[in-house]
């Protein structure tokens, strides 16, 4: 019968490795371990001390410090009750691959909004899709073509940020006017919109953050 092959972690203890461990799985393990360690050390607990505190044997704790064992949901939310901390908190430092979005410049999809029947072009920037898409953004030219529109309406968050141009931009009962470099960042439920084009092109950035439910 073959022996299962060790894993050396930071510390220099040994694990067996479990052969249907991914990269990204080992790598949470070690970042937990380094983290709880760290927490725990910083409470001025010992190992017996905060394996009582938190209700789990001190074996456990030990291993969990070492990464030689996975953690259950269950115990990450009582080693971060007992450690005073959100369990996203020990995750950190972990290393593992994250979404992004690259977009070279003059390649963003050109998409139709509700603003495009007005002559309002828009251009997409980011969006990430499925529980990681928070926010969309877009690159927007108002040119002789446009129309003002001051009643879009959307769940969430929207930020503008001025690029070019001269405009009047109403949010529910208020008027601002926008120069480069200038920024609004409105409620979407609110009535908003250009009501005055005062100086074209018009360019600006529209980054709206939806809400979860809209997710």
């Amino acid at each position: 019968m073959s022996e299962v092959p060790l894993l050396r972690n930071k510390s220099g203890t040994a694990r067996d490795r479990d052969p249907l461990a991914t990269a990204d799985e080992l790598e949470f393990e070690a970042a937990i371990g380094r983290n709880v360690r760290q927490l725990r050390q910083q409470h001025g607990l010992t190992v017996a001390d905060m394996a009582a505190q938190v209700g789990i044997s001190k074996a456990m704790l030990s291993k969990i410090e070492n990464a030689q064992t996975s953690c259950s949901l269950s115990t990450l939310a009582l080693l971060a009750k007992g450690l005073d901390v959100p369990v996203t908190s020990l995750f950190r430092g972990a290393d593992v691959e994250r979404p992004a979005a690259f977009v070279k410049a003059g390649t963003g999809a050109r998409i139709v909004r509700e603003g495009t029947r007005e002559g309002h072009e828009y251009q997409l920037l980011s969006s990430l899709r499925g529980e990681h898409k928070r926010l969309e953004c877009l690159h927007v030219t108002l040119s002789e073509k446009s129309q003002t529109y001051p009643l879009f309406q959307h769940p969430g968050t929207e930020f503008i940020f001025m690029l070019e141009g001269v405009m009047d931009y109403s949010h529910s009962r208020s008027v601002y006017r926008l120069h480069p470099g200038d920024s609004l960042q409105i409620d979407g439920e609110g009535a908003h919109g250009p009501t005055d084009l005062v100086e074209l092109p018009i360019r600006f950035l529209s980054v709206i953050a939806f809400p979860d439910s809209q997710v």
